[in-house]
This record gives C-alpha cells, structure tokens and sequence, in this order.
C-alpha cells in the first residue's frame, strides 16, 4: 500500500522525468519559425525607413527567432534543463543598445515568433505577423503633424538677418531661428519652419541683397507638434 509519502516522492520524480523529442515536431517547429523570420526579414527590409539599413540587425532577427525556437523545443523536455536553461541565460549582458523603437518592436516580433513556433502554436504565430504588418501599415497612413523644415542662409552681411526673417514671414508661419553663427564679415541663419512653397521662399530669398546661398531641408526625424 503506497502512503502519502510515496506517491508524493513519485509524483515530484515524474515531474524530473524528461519527455521525448519527436524530431519531426522539432525540424516542423524551426521550418515554420524559418519561414516566418524570413517573412519578418522583408517586411523590415520594406517598412524601415532608416537611413543607414543595417543588414546585420536584419539578419538578427532571423537568426534570434529560431534560436528562440530551438530553446522552447528543449526546454518542453525536463524541467531541470528549463532551469538550467533559464539560468544560463539569466547572466547573460547585452550591451548593444538600440535606439529605434522600430527595431525593438521588430525583436520582440521575432522572439515572439521563435516562443510561439517553439510551444507548437505556429498557427498563431502566422496570425500575428499578418495583424501587426496590417496594424503597422495602417497606423503609418493616419496623418500627423508635418515635420519642420530646416532653413540655412548665408549672408554676406551681417544686418540682414530682418530682412531674411521679413522674407521667410511671408512663405511660413511661426518660423523659429534654432541658430546664429556670426564672423567678422558674414552670418549662418538657421531657422526651423514649415512652408507649402519652399521653392518659391529660396528664390526669394536668393533675391534678396546680401544673401550668398539658401537652402531649404526636410527631415524624416521626430515630428513637433
């Protein structure tokens, strides 16, 4: 007759027990995470808009989904390898720090892909890359506020700077200097504006006497409202 004792003893041994890996669950479970990470591959690739792409941050995040699929594979085995597990990477340090929420967004999408793949869930998995590309695509349609443009005049004379802002006053609204640079015999204007007709503002402005050169920038950055 088993008391208390033993059946508890047997039941925290079983729980020890490691299960078997069905290699053909394995090999399915990181093709499905492949194919995904490499769908999550282009879309990166098409709705970033970074200046300097980073193919290697690009290849990451394939590279990170599957090893995350491997680890959840394995760690369905035993619970001592899942602690084991959970301990090894718990003194692991990243020291590379990532700057775009755009890039963190899309790591997350891919260790989410790799976990989801890896408990067996593929088919959730391929749900939430077709909502959030949605999500994403939708979301950078709805209008903002219009970024500043960035005005740079040069200026051979070091009174004029009325005159420009005189000038600018007539093509935009609220302009705002961001910066004076002055030397004995000229002046760098920098003023921050938003204008419907830039073309028409630099040509008056290259009218104007004592301007030496404008030029008239956009920007993809951060938007003020």
């Amino acid at each position: 007759m088993n008391t208390l004792s033993d059946v508890f003893k047997k039941s925290f041994l079983e729980g020890y027990a490691s299960a078997e890996i069905d290699t053909i669950s394995v090999i399915v479970a990181l093709m499905i995470a492949f194919v995904l990470s490499m769908y999550l591959f282009f879309a990166y690739r098409v709705i970033t808009r970074k200046t300097f792409y980073s193919k290697n941050f690009n290849l990451s995040l394939v590279g990170v989904a599957l090893i995350t699929a491997a680890i959840i594979v394995t760690i369905q085995s035993s619970i001592v390898v899942s602690l084991g597990m959970v301990g090894a990477l718990s003194i692991v340090r990243f020291r590379t720090a990532i700057k775009d929420p755009m890039d963190l967004m899309f790591l997350f999408w891919s260790i989410s892909i790799g976990i989801i793949c890896g408990a067996g869930f593929a088919q959730y998995a391929i749900i939430l890359s077709i909502v959030l590309t949605i999500a994403i695509l939708v979301l950078d349609r709805v209008p903002v506020a219009r970024a500043p443009m960035i005005l740079v005049v040069n200026a051979s004379d070091l009174d004029v700077e009325e005159r420009i802002m005189q000038i600018v006053r007539q093509y935009a609204q609220h302009p705002h200097v961001k910066s004076r640079n002055m030397t004995s015999a000229s002046l760098d204007l920098i003023v921050e504006l938003r204008t419907a007709e830039g073309g028409e503002l630099v040509r008056k402005l290259m009218k104007a006497p004592g301007i030496v050169s404008a030029s008239l920038m956009t920007h993809d950055g951060e938007t003020t409202f």
